[in-house]
């Protein structure tokens, strides 16, 4: 068979372009000529090489892209300085589903090479047929992993670097119509720059102050951020009314990069020197637990974490969540906000502590700023 004859014939054969006939008696040549079997295998390989290389070129220049876009949006620098571990827990919370991404195509990619090379040398030319079904495997997956970058790179949302903040704190949302979260007044004044509320899954939206006082160390912020999406109403109930001496009670916040469950119950109805905007709490508090929602087993919720006192062990001080109904009063006053409402549903009610905590976790928010 001529040579031309011979590569259009390869080529046919490989992409199934023969007809069912025009393949037996194909493979009958292959059979009963050795020579040209070689010759065939040979052209086969040849075929597939080239292939390759066409594919790893072009996922080179996706990978290209895909860095200059980084570099353009500010997300890397082509000398970036290796980040601090807490850096990197940051952006694998925020981005693991684009750096699974990343990481598949280069373990595909290493494992790829290590066959095909593995193949190549154990194998005579005459049995590389396992080499190019593993080579057709690698460019269904490569096609599949390019669908997927293009997806994220087609879905629109914008790339936000996570911000290094001097200080991690806690508060929950009261108005999920309207994206209003309470937190304590001092938590807010150390935001000099930036006030950032983060979620349980770890992702980072802007706010701002809408309510700030001093003297009952409550503020009211509001996400700002468009990219966070609307929770449903509730599953908590703000009580209007005091706290019970002796009443249960759990509370939910961020002392540590994730969310921490406690428990106690309801010590004392007033605070420090009798003060009724408190009340008293037997807990266990840390940095980073200031405020942190109390609710009762009942799903109401009746203060919010302020301070601890040192002398005491267990001893919690909780504002009384009557002040939070008080200061969306004024939020509507001082800002002319007529939208801002406490929408709440007694669903926490008759479910048992992990039930509570599952529903509760989407309106607790670690508060950030710098």
């Amino acid at each position: 068979m001529e040579d031309t004859l011979l590569m259009d014939a390869a080529e046919r054969f490989a992409n199934g372009e023969m007809s069912v006939e025009e393949k037996i008696y194909f493979e009958d040549l292959r059979k009963n000529n050795p020579e040209l079997d070689q010759a065939v295998v040979e052209q086969l390989f040849f075929l597939n090489q080239l292939e390759d290389f066409s594919q790893k070129k072009n996922f080179k220049s996706i990978l290209n892209e895909v860095e200059s876009k980084l570099v353009t949006e500010k997300f890397i620098s082509r000398n970036t300085i290796a980040p601090t571990e807490g850096k990197i827990i940051q952006l694998w919370r925020r981005y693991k589903k684009d750096i699974a991404v990343a990481a598949s195509i280069a373990g595909i990619v290493s494992i790829f090479i290590a066959t095909a090379v593995s193949s190549f040398t154990k194998s005579d030319k005459t049995n590389l047929q396992p080499l190019f079904a593993i080579i057709k495997a690698q460019e269904n997956k490569t096609k599949s992993l390019q669908n997927q970058l293009n997806d994220l790179a087609s879905s629109g949302s914008p790339i936000k670097t996570a911000i290094d903040s001097r200080f991690r704190a806690t508060g929950f949302m009261i108005d999920a119509t309207n994206n209003y979260i309470v937190t304590n007044a001092h938590v807010v004044k150390e935001a000099a720059h930036n006030l950032i509320v983060e979620n349980n899954k770890g992702l980072q939206f802007d706010a701002k102050a809408v309510y700030i006082d001093l003297k009952k160390d409550l503020a009211i912020i509001k996400i700002t951020d468009s990219t966070f999406k609307r929770l449903p109403f509730l599953p908590y109930n703000i009580r209007k009314g005091g706290a019970d001496l002796g009443e249960s009670i759990f509370l939910m916040g961020y002392p540590k990069q994730e969310i921490v469950y406690g428990e106690g119950y309801v010590s004392a109805k007033n605070g420090y020197l009798m003060d009724t905007v408190f009340c008293q709490i037997n807990t266990t508090a840390n940095e980073g637990n200031s405020g942190s929602p109390v609710i009762t087993k009942n799903g109401d919720l009746i203060g919010i974490i302020t301070s601890k006192e040192t002398d005491v062990t267990g001893a919690v001080f909780a504002i009384k969540s009557a002040n939070i109904h008080r200061a969306v009063n004024e939020v509507k006053k001082q800002i002319g906000d007529e939208n801002i409402k406490i929408s709440s549903s007694p669903s926490l009610k008759g479910l048992n502590n992990v039930a509570q905590v599952k529903k509760m976790e989407s309106y607790v928010f670690m508060i950030k700023g710098n």
